[in-house]
């Protein structure tokens, strides 16, 4: 079966960029515009991994990352963080909100499929 992924971004080329690179490894990819309609989505179906950006309009990264930890079924669900922010203090700030990774923009598409690979172990 097919690891489904939502990918939570304001940014309408970078959703495109991070579709065509998971998309062309397999998966399949569901998008969100920002952390709002990201969280509706993530309640609404059950993903297997969630890439999301950290600074976005309504509702950032991080806050969604808090809310969806919250819930049960969200548990278990690995999240990356693909942002441009680098600094330590924030990379442990999300870990410590339940990210599982990070990956700073811009981003190599095959570093991408890497990890999403490893997180979901296929």
């Amino acid at each position: 079966m097919t690891a489904s992924i939502l990918t939570v971004d304001d940014s309408a080329s970078l959703r495109m960029a991070i579709r065509i690179a998971l998309s062309g490894a397999g998966y399949q990819v569901y998008e969100a515009a920002d952390g709002v309609e990201g969280l509706a989505k993530a309640e609404a179906t059950r993903f297997d991994l969630i890439v999301t950006d950290l600074n976005m309009p309504r509702m950032d990264g991080l806050s969604m990352i808090r809310e969806l930890r919250k819930r049960p079924a969200q548990a278990g669900v690995p999240i990356i963080f693909l942002t441009t922010e680098s600094d330590g203090e924030m990379k442990a700030e999300a870990r410590a909100a339940g990210a599982t990774g990070w990956l700073v923009k811009p981003f190599v598409p095959d570093q991408l499929v890497k990890i999403a690979k490893k997180v979901l172990g296929r």
